[in-house]
């Protein structure tokens, strides 16, 4: 089916959603989760089938991490649509109001984009909490996932529209794209067809969509997370931080990537944290100050400061002062979250006015950078740029407003 008419149907589809009050949409999103543990069996299989062509193909590990659902996983997956329907409904929501001098009404309240495209690599559980989101936030979705999860995403999909359709919403609010870079690139330039795209992957697809879409775009971006361990830092607690940071999951965008030290501590804290980072499996890759202090470093490669490792791997940097922390964090960050532990007033509130990023944590580890843990539900992703917007999008953000005056016969002088 073409871009045109799909998008043309979930066109059709969102005007019905816009009309739909919060009960119906609340009764969708449980239907739509009673559909997709009804599909349990059909979707762990076809899971586990891309699953090992991907495998054969030579996939990465993190790839593969991304790529694979399990029973923990896919109850997940329902758990967040129906974690979503409690959640205040912002359509309608008035953003601001006021009275003019000459009695007009001023509102400005929230309203659906209308048709919201996403574009996203691996990662099935993305096309159950965009659709999702989509839904309670009134917008209809056209999701085109990569060609590695295809038959997982065709029996998640068709669940999630049965789940609809026993709701009495029309089906087409949640649709699959398929086909090959073709329909990608119809997708990013059906302006007018598609309101919104939000691309969700690694560097190059969101690089691709941003440069060459007509379509108004949410950048998301990768993660280069930074922690700085200050000199005042609780180490104890920075290890703890650090170790939850780049292990807990090490194959999402908010996991830690580079470690930074304040060379007043470097001598006491890097063996410290080297045992630690052992002893979970990290290798770590450093710079000469930084394998001077602890041979276990290796050297870190020309570009290793540059880019997301998303395995058990670290960048680590031994720093003069928290000056030249933000420098590193200001040529290799990615805007996306950036730590500093500390138990110095100044240096924290420094290193949150200076660093620019959509996530500043202090004494927090980095993996709280995430829409369920901010309390939104299910995000659609987290946004590095800086228009409309930044950090974990959850419902308000897959808004945008319009401007609804109300008169008693007012007339322009």
């Amino acid at each position: 089916m073409q871009i045109s008419e799909l998008a043309g149907r979930a066109r059709t589809a969102s005007r019905v959603l816009a009309a739909a009050n919060r009960e119906r949409k609340d009764a969708a999103l449980a239907a739509m989760a009673d559909a997709l543990e009804s599909e349990a069996t059909g979707v762990l299989n076809a899971n586990a089938a891309d699953v090992e062509t991907a495998r054969a193909r030579g996939t990465g590990e993190a790839l593969l991490d991304r790529l694979t659902l399990t029973p923990a996983r896919l109850a997940g997956m329902a758990g967040g649509l129906r974690d979503l329907a409690p959640l205040p409904d912002p359509i309608g929501e008035t953003v601001r109001g006021w009275n003019l001098p000459n009695g007009v009404h001023v509102d400005q309240v929230r309203v659906p984009f209308g048709v919201v495209g996403m574009i996203y690599e691996a990662r099935p559980n993305v096309t159950a909490d965009a659709a999702g989101i989509c839904l309670k936030s009134g917008n209809a979705s056209l999701l085109r996932g990569s060609a590695s999860c295809l038959g997982t995403n065709r029996v998640v999909v068709r669940a999630l529209r049965e789940g609809l359709a026993a709701a009495g919403l029309p089906a087409d609010c949640v649709n699959l794209v398929e086909g090959g870079h073709e329909v990608t690139g119809e997708m990013i330039r059906a302006r007018g067809l598609v309101d919104l795209l939000v691309p969700r992957g690694g560097a190059g697809l969101i690089r691709t969509v941003v440069e060459d879409a007509t379509v108004p775009v949410i950048e998301t971006g990768t993660g280069n997370c930074h922690l700085f361990v200050d000199a005042s830092a609780d180490q104890d607690m920075a290890i703890s931080i650090m170790l939850n940071a780049k292990t807990q999951r090490p194959s999402v965008c908010n996991a830690l990537e580079t470690l930074l030290v304040h060379r007043q501590i470097a001598g006491e804290f890097l063996p410290r944290a080297l045992d630690a980072l052992a002893a979970a499996g990290v290798t770590v890759h450093g710079d000469g100050t930084s394998r001077s202090i602890d041979p276990r470093i290796v050297p870190a490669g020309e570009h290793e400061y540059e880019a997301e490792y998303l395995s058990l791997d670290l960048a680590c940097a031994v720093v003069d002062d928290i000056g030249a922390a933000l420098a590193h964090i200001r040529r290799y960050g990615t805007g996306h979250s950036e730590t500093i532990i500390t138990s110095d007033a100044a240096s924290w509130r420094r290193f949150a006015t200076e660093v620019d990023a959509a996530v500043v944590l202090v004494n927090a580890s980095s993996r709280f950078t995430d829409g369920g843990q901010f309390g939104f539900g299910a995000e659609i992703g987290i946004s590095t740029q800086k228009l409309h917007a930044r950090g974990p999008m959850g419902l308000s953000e897959m808004t945008t407003t319009k401007y609804l005056l109300t008169g008693t016969g007012q007339t322009r002088a």
